[in-house]
């Protein structure tokens, strides 16, 4: 989906700048929008955007939807953000003091402790800032401009580094998305932000026409944000015709809200797995493993494997008609998760399961965590006509289920949020196809 976040500088009150917004987000499909300053006084009642539904806040921020998904649940801590879930995706959208450098390091601080808050969720944090990240980001004149201060840009790092936030524009010569002039010289800043989780990825724009074209409406460069997310879609229940038959929108493609299916994806094996195999011989033995959990193990072909090689062996799936169980014990030397994170349709619950397989490891003990490659899920999409779906695609309508091509360097920074690093004693396991990683648990 596409999110445009901007500032508006009040101005969406006046017809004219709302007819050129209106006219701007039909010309690039955008289906969120977040504003800053919006429009006065704050707590008037919001404008009617056209083709789009309001979400929830006032003068300070404001989401609207696309009116043909369902609106969000919104929430505003502060006055100076809003807090905005798209499905999986946790949006915090920011309206940094204006004036005083302490007021915007302070709120640095509070959202810092927002986002810890969050517990690892997928963040996306966007707006207006009122500072500059780096010394170059803020210009007055050709001197760099003592506006931002060091305590604010020591707080900025700190939310990102200690939450795993990178900054999207940070480009080697910036982008200004802001300049006008002060004192007779032209201030430029890049001070509208989009930070998000290292894990994610999205195409991130600053689009300078809304504040220097013919059709301008505001002061500011809006930022595009094209997010690997995807909303359900809202019909009336009082239509003659569903916007499905209007639209030709496959009715068998199923919604979030009727739930998703990974279980359909289990295979019926009549032989363990090549990943077990690959365990046993490469990992268990070299290493002194002893105990085994099969995490997501399906209908648990893996588990007699392991039990056929003297391991002290359990498994989970989470999927009652297995007949696997969250077992009682935990403390096992390794837990193996085989193509099971790339039937999760989104980073969250991969998180979630990833977290949920560490805390059955023993401190110091591996977690082997196995997934389709990104170029055979991409070929099977394509060979069978998938359709897309978040990061990735229904590859079943019927059945409800998704798969997403997941390689190593994103397993590794998946496992990092659920407190998993890289074990530096593992050899390498020769797994043909898909991709790997041997993580651990560190000690404490």
């Amino acid at each position: 989906m596409l999110l445009a976040s901007i500032n508006l500088n009040k101005r969406l009150g006046a017809a004219g700048a709302r007819a050129n917004l209106t006219a701007w987000l039909g010309e690039h499909g955008v289906q969120a929008v977040l504003a800053q300053e919006p429009f006065k006084p704050a707590d008037r009642t919001p404008p009617i955007l056209q083709g789009f539904t309001f979400a929830g806040g006032d003068g300070n921020l404001a989401a609207w939807i696309s009116e043909d998904l369902t609106s969000p649940t919104v929430s505003s801590p502060h006055p100076w953000v809003q807090r905005i879930e798209l499905a999986w995706l946790v949006v915090l959208q920011v309206h940094l003091d204006a004036y005083a450098g302490a007021a915007r390091a302070a709120q640095l601080a509070e959202l810092t402790a927002m986002v810890v808050a969050e517990g690892g969720r997928p963040l996306l944090i966007c707006g207006d800032f009122n500072l500059a990240p780096r010394p170059e980001d803020g210009l007055l004149g050709e001197n760099i401009s003592t506006f931002t201060t060091g305590t604010e840009r020591a707080a900025l790092r700190k939310l990102m580094q200690s939450t795993g936030l990178i900054d999207t524009t940070a480009e080697a010569a910036p982008v200004f998305t802001f300049e006008r002039l002060s004192a007779g010289k032209l201030s430029r800043f890049r001070c509208d932000l989009a930070l998000l989780s290292d894990h994610l990825t999205a195409t991130v724009t600053a689009d300078a026409s809304v504040r220097t074209g013919r059709q301008a409406f505001t002061d500011h460069s809006a930022l595009l944000v094209d997010l690997p997310v995807t909303l359900q879609k809202t019909e009336p229940d009082d239509v003659l015709f569903a916007l499905s038959e209007l639209t030709g929108h496959d009715p068998s493609i199923p919604s979030a809200k009727e739930g998703y299916r990974p279980h359909k994806t289990a295979m019926s094996r009549q032989a363990p797995s090549p990943a077990s195999r690959v365990v046993t011989e490469y990992l268990t033995g070299p290493l002194g493993l002893t105990s085994v959990l099969d995490h997501g193990c399906g209908r648990g072909a893996d588990i007699a494997h392991y039990r056929s090689m003297g391991l002290d062996t359990e498994g989970f799936d989470p999927h009652d008609d297995f007949g696997w169980p969250r077992p009682a014990r935990t403390g096992f030397d390794l837990i193996t998760s085989v193509y099971v994170l790339n039937v999760l349709p989104d980073p969250w619950q991969r998180i979630q399961a990833l977290k949920d397989a560490a805390s059955f490891a023993r401190p110091g003990g591996h977690i082997v965590i196995v997934t389709r490659s990104p170029e055979e899920i991409a070929k099977a999409a394509a060979d069978g006509g998938w359709a897309p779906h978040h990061d990735g695609f229904w590859s079943s309508p019927s059945k409800g289920t998704f798969q997403r091509g997941i390689d190593t360097a994103e397993i590794t920074v998946l496992s990092r949020r659920a407190g998993l690093v890289p074990a530096s004693d593992a050899p390498a396991l020769p797994l043909a196809g898909g991709c790997h990683a041997v993580l651990t648990k560190p000690e404490a």
